[in-house]
């Protein structure tokens, strides 16, 4: 009887450690909400599940899943969960991630632990799921940019009557209605039919391009809060370009230095904003100028050139210079978290110079700054 016993325990045994927990297998679904949303912005929750199948005839007491998320820079996240299998050793287990910030994030192999019935030995195995996905940076609605006004004297003194983005009397469609739009603007058929207050958007007259410069030099930021208001600056304008429908390129100068030619085709755009999802301050240049001559055969004549960057110095003015004398419209945008005073003086030098300058200390600064009202 002893004998009998000790045999079938080690064949229960040797029978849950082959066909348990070290062949699972599993499938995960990811998901943003309710919605079930595709696009991911910085900010949102992922929500995951996992179902688990564990061949094998033998029922196990409990099963513990530990997943671990791993972001493009390093950071990780461990999620541990237990769940008990049916008789056929099915089962499903869901989490919810923590708010993410932008970058790419996969999802490492799942690892599975489990006991026998009696508690004598832990088994484990591991399966690899597919879950990968990316997480785009953070955005705000900017409703109206100032560059572009063509009674804007600050734009340039020319570029003021001869790039402008005046718009035509053909009605091209309708869109919700912006603070500040005239009484005559609003589309009261469709306001009447929606309940909410609608306004007639009009054909524009082609303007110049636009380049988006970036800066991710290491030496230009002290930490990183600055370096993610620059990145969402940059997206933020790139969302304005696609529904002003204008022709709009990124010139990032990291440690690569990648240029993407202007233009309104929602493809491209989009392969900007991804291009923006992992994207970091690595760049070994001490100036930006060396980064955008590489690719100065590339850049279209008479376009905006709109740089991104906390640098407040010579280093920048040269690039400003750089620009103009290549016959593009130089802008800058200054990324300053301190709100320092040094700002102000600054954005009235280069405005002396005919310069366009914006100052952003908060990212909800943003529609504000651009000239465009309040968030």
């Amino acid at each position: 009887m002893l004998l009998s016993m000790v045999t079938l325990l080690c064949m229960y045994l040797a029978i849950a450690g082959f066909s348990g927990v070290r062949r699972a297998q599993g499938v995960r679904r990811l998901s943003s909400g309710p919605d079930h949303e595709e696009l991911l912005h910085a900010g949102d929750q992922v929500q995951v599940q996992l179902s688990l199948t564990i061949p094998g005839f033998l029922p196990l007491p409990y099963v513990v899943v530990r997943e671990m998320l791993h972001r493009h820079n390093g950071e990780s996240w461990s999620f541990k969960e237990s769940l008990i299998p049916n008789m056929r050793g099915n089962g499903e287990l869901s989490f919810q991630t923590p708010p993410l910030e932008r970058g790419k994030y996969v999802f490492s192999e799942t690892e599975c632990a489990s006991e026998d019935i009696f508690g004598l030995i832990e088994h484990r195995g591991k399966f690899k799921a597919k879950g990968e996905f990316r997480v785009l940076p953070r955005t705000v609605f900017i409703p109206y940019w100032q560059l572009y006004d063509r009674k804007s004297r600050l734009s340039g003194p020319q570029t003021a009557l001869t790039r402008s983005r005046r718009e035509t009397t053909q009605i091209n469609g309708v869109r919700d209605y912006v603070y500040g739009d005239r009484l005559s603007r609003i589309h009261w058929n469709a306001t009447a039919k929606t309940g909410n207050w609608k306004s007639k958007e009009f054909e524009h007259e082609s303007v110049p391009k636009t380049v988006l410069v970036l800066d991710a030099l290491a030496l230009s930021y002290e930490h990183g809060d600055a370096f993610e208001i620059a990145v969402s600056t940059a997206a933020s304008l790139l969302e304005y370009g696609v529904r002003e429908r204008m022709g709009m390129g990124l010139l990032t100068l990291s440690d690569q230095t990648s240029f993407m030619a202007p233009s309104e085709s929602l493809m491209e755009r989009q392969k900007m904003m991804h291009h923006l999802v992992d994207i970091q301050y690595n760049g070994q240049d001490t100036h930006l100028l060396p980064g955008v001559e590489r690719i100065a055969r590339q850049l279209p004549q008479g376009a905006y050139f709109v740089v991104i960057s906390p640098q407040k110095d010579e280093k920048i003015m040269e690039l400003l210079r750089w620009a103009d004398t290549r016959g593009m419209t130089p802008c800058h945008i200054l990324i300053d978290t301190s709100e320092s005073r040094r700002s102000a003086e600054w954005n009235a030098m280069l405005r002396g110079r005919g310069t366009r300058s914006f100052t952003v200390s908060h990212l909800q600064e943003l529609p504000t700054v651009m000239g465009g009202g309040s968030v």
